[in-house]
């Protein structure tokens, strides 16, 4: 193998592993909008043990 094809394949590694972490997410997550508040609202002094 030639110092230039070592070269080029390292150069290929790099550059997909680059696009891989810096390319956008194209998952498809599901619009859920605004999840209304359905716990116990907390009062200093007021902590159930």
């Amino acid at each position: 193998m030639t110092i230039s094809k070592m070269f080029i394949d390292m150069a290929q590694f790099i550059s997909e592993a680059f696009m891989r972490i810096f390319t956008p997410a194209n998952d498809a997550y599901p619009v859920t909008g605004v999840q209304p508040f359905t716990g116990s609202i907390y009062k200093k002094g007021k902590a159930v043990w």
